[in-house]
């Protein structure tokens, strides 16, 4: 089958782990995120994931509590190792072969993050799962993922979320906001559209990595995507 995406960088939140729970690993949500990643690995797609860690710890709300911003931000580069060793957990037992890089040294469990071997990984047909974010504070694992993207030459960031792509105001909270099919950089820009940090976003722009944003949770949309069917909002040049 022609793909219209070999190589992909998939972005997960954190919360979308948490199914119905206020917080923490849903299993049947790890189960159904393993398939449908299955489903584009089968079809020969090359998957880079990076996965963030909100429904653990979300270390720009941990000023709430106490701790300082940085502690706090490595609290939740941390939280992403755990989320990645669940899916990885979830791939494996699926029979998809991964590797788990870490952008903080942790040899125990996970690689180290090394370009050209993360890229081999991908060339071999293996899920490469980034976690730790960037390894440095002050930086969201929106940034990570476009950092990776640009890095691993990737053709696209699709962007998983609750919602069917980019609206003109948050739909779970405005019935007539309105969703729009495409849009430029400058377009979002403009309208001040928060698909991304700005950092992140800036990335993708000066390098025209195009995003698409659509709905994780409605089955068989990560495998139309990658074959060239229109779903969600795609942001490029």
């Amino acid at each position: 089958m022609q793909l219209k995406y070999k190589r992909i960088l998939l972005k997960l939140s954190g919360e979308t782990l948490m199914g119905q729970q206020e917080y923490g690993i849903d299993a049947d949500m790890l189960v159904y995120y393993a398939r449908q990643i299955k489903e584009i690995v089968d079809l020969g797609a090359e998957v880079a994931i990076v996965i963030g860690g909100g429904n653990i710890f979300r270390g720009l709300n941990a000023s709430h509590s106490g701790i300082e911003r940085v502690q706090g931000d490595y609290m939740g580069m941390l939280a992403t190792v755990i989320n990645g060793l669940a899916l990885q957990s979830a791939l494996e037992n699926l029979n998809v072969y991964t590797r788990l890089v870490s952008a903080i040294e942790i040899l125990q469990i996970a690689e180290p993050y090394i370009r050209r071997r993360a890229i081999r990984h991908l060339e071999k047909g293996r899920v490469v799962i980034f976690s730790a974010g960037t390894g440095s504070p002050f930086f969201t694992t929106d940034s990570a993922a476009a950092l990776r993207a640009n890095e691993m030459g990737c053709d696209a960031i699709l962007k998983g979320t609750r919602v069917n792509g980019i609206y003109t105001a948050d739909p779970e909270k405005d019935p007539t906001a309105t969703m729009f099919d495409n849009l430029s950089f400058t377009k979002v820009i403009s309208l001040g559209l928060g698909i991304m940090d700005m950092t992140a976003f800036t990335l993708c722009q000066e390098n025209d990595i195009p995003i698409n944003v659509f709905n994780i949770n409605e089955p068989g949309n990560l495998q139309k995507i990658v074959t060239g069917t229109p779903v969600g909002t795609l942001v490029s040049t």
